[in-house]
């Protein structure tokens, strides 16, 4: 099994990354709160792993840090949470944040995860309650502010931000309006913000 790979990132298309070790591509699938800290393009990286197969796919999912993994790996094991769904999550909110959902019984903020209804917000509050009693006293803190910045290459911005919407589960729709809505109100130079910002602008206030 593969755990952690060090290497050099070559491409980042969200929710796919391609990073090479010692001349081997490898293709990876990673969350949004993993896309907000890579370095550039042609940079070292070292991502942390998580290799799954099921009858359809083998994928290898990457993460920034070991709780992003571990907390993945605790989600695919509620029943009727697969890798996908796990992944978006995780793309929506960090790890605190779903903490601080699951503590609070937050299903507004779950429920706006695509592919979460509400019978499996209520699962995921039931069946994760318990394995997150540790997690709790570091999920308090506040949520970072969004970082502003000016427009630089927009229509390939927007496109790009769009396509990672629509991989995570996002129907089209739903995405252009998320995207309208944040550049109507500020500027952003890089995808990984637009997203940021337009996940953000979908979850409950």
């Amino acid at each position: 099994m593969i755990g952690r790979l060090r290497g050099v990132l070559l491409e980042k298309q969200p929710p796919h990354l391609l990073v090479d070790v010692h001349g081997v591509g490898y293709d990876l699938l990673a969350p949004m709160t993993t896309f907000y800290s890579l370095p550039a393009l042609g940079e070292e990286v070292v991502l942390h792993t998580h290799f799954s197969v099921s009858e359809n796919a083998q994928q290898l999912f990457a993460f920034i840090n070991k709780e992003d993994r571990a907390l993945f790996r605790q989600l695919i094991k509620v029943s009727n949470v697969g890798p996908k769904m796990a992944l978006g999550i995780l793309s929506g909110m960090d790890s605190s944040e779903f903490v601080r959902c699951v503590m609070n019984n937050n299903l507004n903020a779950l429920v706006q995860v695509p592919g979460v209804g509400k019978k499996t917000a209520e699962r995921l509050i039931v069946e994760m309650r318990d394995r997150l009693r540790d997690w709790s006293a570091a999920a308090d803190g506040p949520i970072p502010a969004p970082v502003k910045a000016a427009v630089t290459s927009e229509n390939q911005i927007v496109a790009d931000a769009e396509s990672a919407l629509i991989a995570l589960g996002y129907k089209p729709v739903e995405a252009a309006k998320a995207i309208n809505g944040v550049l109507t109100e500020q500027n952003v130079e890089r995808s990984e913000d637009l997203i940021r910002l337009a996940l953000r602008s979908m979850m409950p206030k």
